[in-house]
């Protein structure tokens, strides 16, 4: 514990914020929280749809705008959160000051929309929250090395809440968000979706870097890094903040934190995803280089892949890439084909990837046949399998997702979680 005060970062995202009554609603959520004895730092989203928007402009004005000119119109959504968060909070009787990421300051590199952590300085921050003040930082954004406002890509106001909170040593940091915690699986698919009361940083890293929207890999991966304890929960349903000793949110945590640690702890899919098949390529050294080579100078980010040799010496190469990313990886691939050599480049977007997670995995066998046979008895075609330590993923036809992921939920026991 960081000292006799629990210290808690409160994260507060888009739909939280979304009008002036949400703001409100956050600032009574907030006072809750200090009222009960805690010091309390903030950090803010845009208000819902106000990024879009911005973006919207840059996009009117010019298709290849300058990157820097960019971050600081999008960087304003959250400075405007952030201050009027602050009002919020003041009319409460609870003292308040708005902080961008460059009056922190949170430090990044120069890659303009999509910048990473570089340091940040927390002192400031913890001196306003010993003189009693309620810091209310706008996520999203930092600043580069040559001074200019920087933003950290899509979700980013989730890895500037879980930054903050390594930097500040707070006991916790809590996401809010439009769901109540993490679920076994999307509860919108099946019914009996359970909420977890805890999942392990691994666990939670892989279920979001393969479809889960709960939280941004990024900001796991800094979790896991950094041993920060995040808590998902709803912003939208009041309760009391211990139920049974238990917080209300489902909590990302450290793998000794669990005792029980079962075989599937929770189901992905994802359907943007894109299958493309290079052909009938003459098998010799250095094709995969050839084929994954200019990809990856195109920034085309690949997933899974499968390699298969013929008898007459020829292979096939399949591999997934998102879906917005397949324009530029056929492009990529045509502009090589006669360095390549394939006869025929095979393209599908009409597919999705479903994953079962769990550290379980690492000391049972027979996930995998597991996954496989209850796929078969639905006649449900796999098309590409890829594997880690504790994740199998395979890509289907998109039309069976639900079918699946159903049918996969109860394959595993997660219905009666």
């Amino acid at each position: 514990m960081p000292g006799s005060v629990p210290r808690i970062v409160m994260k507060f995202g888009g739909t939280s914020v979304g009008d002036i009554e949400r703001i409100k609603a956050v600032a009574e959520r907030v006072k809750k929280q200090k009222d009960a004895g805690c010091d309390v730092l903030v950090v803010v989203s845009a208000m819902a749809g106000e990024t879009n928007k911005l973006v919207g402009y840059c996009d009117a004005l010019s298709d290849l705008h300058d990157a820097r000119e960019y971050d600081s119109i999008v960087a304003t959504g959250e400075q405007v959160t952030s201050g009027l968060l602050a009002i919020a909070l003041q009319k409460l009787g609870v003292p308040a000051r708005s902080w961008a990421g460059w009056q922190v300051p949170i430090r990044t590199d120069s890659a303009h929309g999509k910048a990473s952590l570089d340091t940040i300085d927390g002192a400031h921050l913890l001196g306003c929250m010993a003189e009693g003040v309620v810091p209310v930082v706008a996520g999203f954004q930092g600043v580069g090395p040559d001074g200019r406002v920087t933003t950290l890509g899509r979700g980013g106001s989730d890895t500037s809440a879980v930054a903050l909170a390594a930097a500040i040593k707070a006991d916790r940091c809590d996401i809010y968000t439009d769901v109540d915690g993490i679920y076994t699986t999307d509860p919108r698919i099946v019914s009996k979706a359970r909420k977890l009361e805890k999942i392990t940083y691994e666990e939670m890293l892989e279920l979001a870097s393969v479809g889960a929207k709960v939280l941004q890999t990024r900001s796991v991966g800094l979790a896991m890094r950094q041993g920060v304890r995040v808590q998902v929960l709803s912003s939208f349903v009041d309760g009391p903040a211990l139920v049974e000793g238990k917080l209300p949110g489902s909590l990302v945590v450290d793998e000794d934190e669990i005792v029980e640690k079962k075989l599937v702890t929770g189901i992905a899919y994802s359907r943007d995803e894109a299958k493309l098949s290079v052909r009938r390529i003459p098998d010799r050294p250095g094709i995969a280089a050839a084929i994954f080579g200019p990809l990856s100078e195109a920034n085309v980010n690949v997933d899974m892949i499968v390699q298969s040799t013929g008898a007459d010496g020829t292979t096939n190469m399949t591999f997934t890439t998102s879906k917005t990313d397949l324009p530029r990886a056929i492009s990529t691939l045509e502009s090589v084909r006669d360095a390549v050599q394939y006869e025929e480049l095979a393209t599908d977007d009409d597919v999705v990837k479903i994953s079962v997670v769990g550290t379980g995995m690492r000391s049972h066998a027979g996930v995998a046949s597991t996954m496989f046979r209850t796929l078969s008895e639905r006649s449900i075609n796999i098309q590409v399998i890829s594997t880690s330590e504790i994740k199998v993923s395979v890509l289907v036809a998109a039309e069976y997702a639900e079918l699946a992921v159903r049918a996969l939920h109860t394959a595993y026991g997660l219905d009666n979680v």
